[in-house]
């Protein structure tokens, strides 16, 4: 199970050991907190681990704070940032907000507002790592379709409700047009030329997605989830799922599940 890291980077040992002891007490365990003493290390620590929290201080020899989160975001690498200074002139925070601080704390710091402020830093990393989630699981295809928005009392919209709604259920096309009040033929007609897929390709579509969402975001078996998606087996639903993704669940959860939890 992936443990979220935040990372002290400060030039005075004292500090950078009281501010680790401050947030493994509040961790207890459910992060991991680790230190730098320059922006050199700091920056050798990123190249090779994910860190999703740096408290970074201002003022250092060699390279400054300001200097390593310039090298930080030129590298494209993404941690929530809260800077640490014993300096309160405005230029600092101000330039420290232009390179994507979310937060600036003064020495000497208070432990409330250090536990404050990472605490409000995980709320970001936990709304960045669900929109990855997201873009992660999205079908683009299914997206065209919510963007074409048809009338909430088309027959066409109940459809797709009633479709989305009953994903774990056999879903025939002959049901979908008995409780939408059409033909089956017509229904298909209709259903091509909005939704600019097949009945079949659709609900296909929409199982997947379904599929992806509970990989990422549960342990549940991988039969569970063929279930859950509505496939009776879970050969049939890794078969569909490798020809629709690429690769199998198991993969698919191994490639994302663990980098997002």
């Amino acid at each position: 199970m992936y443990k979220r890291t935040i990372l002290i980077v400060d030039d005075e040992p004292r500090t950078r050991q009281g501010l680790k002891k401050t947030l493994d007490t509040w961790a207890n365990g459910e992060y991991q907190i680790i230190t730098a003493a320059n922006g050199e290390q700091t920056i050798e620590i990123m190249r090779h681990s994910k860190v999703d929290i740096l408290l970074t201080d201002i003022r250092m020899p060699e390279m400054t704070g300001l200097e390593l989160l310039k090298v930080i975001k030129a590298q494209n690498m993404s941690p929530v940032i809260i800077v640490i200074s014993a300096y309160s002139e405005f230029e600092y925070a101000h330039e420290a907000l232009r390179l994507g601080v979310i937060n600036y704390l003064l020495k000497p710091i208070r432990k409330n507002l250090l536990i404050e402020a990472v605490e409000d830093a995980i709320k970001v990393v936990d709304k960045q790592e669900r929109a990855g989630m997201m873009e992660k699981v999205v079908d683009t295809k299914l997206v065209d379709v919510s963007a074409q928005n048809p009338s909430n009392r088309s027959p066409i919209r109940e459809a797709l409700d009633y479709i989305n709604n009953n994903l774990k259920n056999e879903l025939t096309q002959k049901e979908v047009a008995d409780h939408v009040h059409l033909n089956p033929s017509y229904l298909s007609v209709l259903f091509k030329d909005h939704v600019k897929l097949t009945f079949s390709e659709y609900v296909t579509r929409r199982r997947i997605q379904r599929a992806k969402e509970l990989l990422m975001s549960t342990s549940l078996p991988i039969a569970d989830i063929a279930e859950e998606s509505g496939y009776k087996t879970a050969k049939y639903f890794i078969k569909i799922f490798k020809e629709m993704e690429g690769e199998t669940p198991s993969a698919y959860r191994k490639n994302n599940y663990e980098k997002v939890f």
